[in-house]
């Protein structure tokens, strides 16, 4: 698949670049992509809810009431679930909701929300650029120079660039990641991919070992 080289402006550079089949041009897996998908959302988790139960309760062990002869359920004391400011029974208690996935996998993952995105032509690249200095003017000049002002962009640049990712920090719809960090739900969640051109080769080199 052939797409045009555009630059920030929005222009044509003349240039254009072959995606590589193997990453952008697969049958996508759904059943792979939403197993990466609910990893990624899950290590997102803290996992630090955390309810008293019975045992940890602050309050007196006295028995309340004789155990027979009060017309009612038996009780002990005053920490039961059963009454209001008792403990909770079955409570959540911190825990950690990671899971593995196998390298294969979370590659496939990443091939196949790439996939999807070629076929609804949503990537779009640019050559590579940086900014003097932090300004989130220049980030949304470049959006609207490529028509995606109000989309939910994610723009992957090749290496750190300090200068760029401040830019797009306050931009509710706009995410800034290199090609080494990007993962399936980054990419599906994106309406618009940019892709700086030397970021292909880096992904390319991830995904085809």
């Amino acid at each position: 698949m052939e797409v045009s080289v555009l630059n920030i402006n929005g222009q044509e550079t003349g240039r254009k670049v072959v995606l590589n089949e193997a990453v952008f041009g697969i049958e996508p897996n759904d059943h792979v992509l939403y197993l990466d998908v609910k990893q990624y959302l899950a290590n997102q988790r803290q996992g630090t809810a955390k309810a008293k139960e019975r045992s940890e309760v602050s309050g007196s062990t006295r028995k309340l009431g004789r155990q027979k002869g009060g017309g009612g359920a038996r009780r002990g004391d005053i920490n039961s679930p059963v009454l209001v400011g008792g403990g909770r029974v079955f409570g959540p208690k911190p825990r950690d909701y990671r899971f593995k996935l196998n390298k294969k996998v979370k590659v496939l993952a990443r091939k196949s929300a790439l996939s999807y995105k070629a076929q609804e032509n949503a990537v779009i690249v640019v050559e590579d650029f940086s900014f003097d200095a932090p300004k989130t003017k220049d980030f949304v000049n470049i959006t609207k120079n490529l028509k995606v002002e109000g989309k939910k962009t994610l723009l992957v640049l090749p290496e750190v660039n300090k200068n760029v990712y401040l830019s797009a920090r306050n931009l509710q719809r706009a995410e800034v990641m290199t090609a080494n960090t990007i993962n399936a739900y980054k990419v599906l969640n994106a309406d618009v991919l940019i892709v700086a051109e030397s970021s292909l080769n880096t992904i390319d080199q991830i995904l085809t070992k």
